[in-house]
């Protein structure tokens, strides 16, 4: 029972000091308690003032109507108070004796000293007498004749409010204040307690994972807000971590399968070659295997330049003529179709030059492969964008296919009985390094044949004197 106890104890203290409900709880009711403990000192303060005053217009009121009973010639009903008056009346000469008196102060001496009202009209004044308990506020005011002769002052005393004398209402708003803490806990702790329910939801729903894979997703609740704008970002995160987990399967299956056609054909050649006499021709044998293993090269070269594409590594970026780049590709392609070029000089680009004369080569060798007799290759400025465009008259790219043929190891019938020895990742490499740049890699409609369009955007003077002759990406 004892450890069950501290178990709930610890689990408690837990949520109420480690938690952002109870920190936030604690928070509030900090801040709730300061502005109530000054709102409780205003009004105290405030209480007391007005009962001070109330208490000064109780004596002003009591004097005036005694001296004015004197003055009428009705003294000795004067000191006779009323029940709204205070019952603490003197008439004090100027040598300050008592010469008449209410019931309450009779034989008590002068509520005023002679030093205190010697030569003064009117006496208005706090004052502690010590045959008196309390502190009495004091109204006083002088007759010029009356019954005891002239000159007597009328004296009158109402005892000060302290809040001890009126300690109903400091308990009174004590309990109310604490009442309104205890509220104010309670609210925030319910409140942030229900904002939170739909983040344990989805915590809940992300611990389950493991069992219902990336292809469940947590619920959204539609109250809107943060919480919802969360819950849609973990789904969308979860949807493109099960697109990204599902590529990579695809990418892993179709690697596995490329690379299982040559090794298998190079072990094949190789056993057999093993096996023939010594005066076996083995030359055609060997070149069939080094063909095998060139086609192995490069496709571990692809996969490994999509790895380095993919980790985003930072790799040195220069301001290059457009142009000029395109002009040296071109012209070490090896004699074969015919290409025309329409080159705009002075569009620069900022791009590692290795990266982007790779583009131009997937894109003109995809082109090799599938024009007829001509292959056109243009660059020019489009406002803040340089285009190099590479247009085949081939048979061209049904729109349907045209995303499709930018998927890793995707290829086309076509592209199959052309070329069955390719890879079918030069132009998903070529795309993803017009991205890394900033840029874009379309297939648009053409006549005929198939137009690629590269893009990418023109630097301004600004960016390459700031640049730092990396990739940011």
């Amino acid at each position: 029972m004892a450890t069950a106890r501290r178990g709930t104890i610890r689990r408690w203290r837990g949520r109420v000091l480690f938690s952002v409900r109870g920190r936030t709880t604690i928070v509030t009711v900090t801040v709730s308690a300061l502005i109530l403990v000054l709102v409780f000192v205003l009004l105290m303060l405030l209480t007391q003032d007005w009962l001070e005053n109330r208490v000064w217009r109780r004596s002003e009121h009591t004097t005036e109507r005694v001296a004015a009973d004197i003055v009428r010639g009705r003294s000795a009903a004067a000191l006779v108070t009323e029940p709204d008056e205070t019952r603490l009346v003197q008439v004090i000469t100027p040598e300050a004796r008592v010469v008449a008196a209410s019931e309450a102060l009779r034989d008590d001496p002068p509520l005023v000293s002679e030093e205190t009202i010697k030569g003064k009209l009117l006496v208005d004044r706090r004052s502690c007498p010590d045959f008196m308990d309390d502190c009495v506020w004091i109204f006083g005011t002088r007759l010029r004749t009356s019954p005891w002769g002239p000159g007597v002052l009328v004296v009158s005393a109402t005892p000060m409010p302290t809040l001890i004398n009126v300690w109903l209402l400091p308990v009174g708003v004590s309990l109310i204040m604490a009442a309104l803490l205890a509220l104010i806990a309670w609210w925030t702790w319910h409140t942030i307690g229900r904002a939170f329910v739909p983040v344990d939801e989805i915590r809940a729903e992300m611990v389950d994972f493991r069992a219902r894979g990336l292809g469940h997703r947590v619920p959204v609740p539609r109250a809107g807000g943060a919480i919802q704008g969360l819950a849609e970002t973990v789904n969308d995160t979860l949807e493109r971590l099960e697109e990204a987990t599902d590529r990579e399967r695809r990418f892993i299956s179709d690697a596995s399968h490329d690379l299982r056609n040559p090794i298998a054909g190079l072990q094949t050649r190789l056993e057999a070659a093993l096996g023939e006499p010594d005066d076996y021709e083995w030359r055609p044998m060997v070149e069939s295997a080094l063909r095998d293993a060139q086609r192995l090269n490069e496709i571990v070269v692809d996969l490994l330049e999509l790895s380095r594409l993919d980790s985003r590594a930072p790799v040195p970026v220069e301001r290059l003529d457009l142009a000029a780049l395109t002009r040296r590709e071109v012209e070490r392609r090896p004699a074969g179709v015919p290409i025309a070029t329409d080159l705009e000089p002075g569009v620069p680009v900022r791009a590692n030059p290795v990266r982007l004369a790779r583009v131009l080569g997937n894109l003109l060798s995809n082109a090799e492969r599938h024009a007829t007799d001509r292959i056109e290759v243009t660059v020019a400025r489009d406002g803040a964008e340089a285009v190099l465009e590479v247009l085949d008259d081939g048979s061209g790219i049904p729109p349907e296919a045209r995303e499709r043929v930018f998927e890793r190891f995707a290829r086309l019938p076509e592209s199959r009985s052309r070329d069955p020895q390719g890879t079918g990742l030069g132009l998903p490499i070529a795309r993803e390094i017009a991205e890394i740049y900033g840029g874009t890699l379309r297939i648009v409609d053409s006549p005929v044949g198939a137009r690629f369009v590269l893009r990418l955007p023109i630097p301004d003077e600004r960016e390459d004197r700031s640049g730092n002759g990396e990739s940011p990406r």
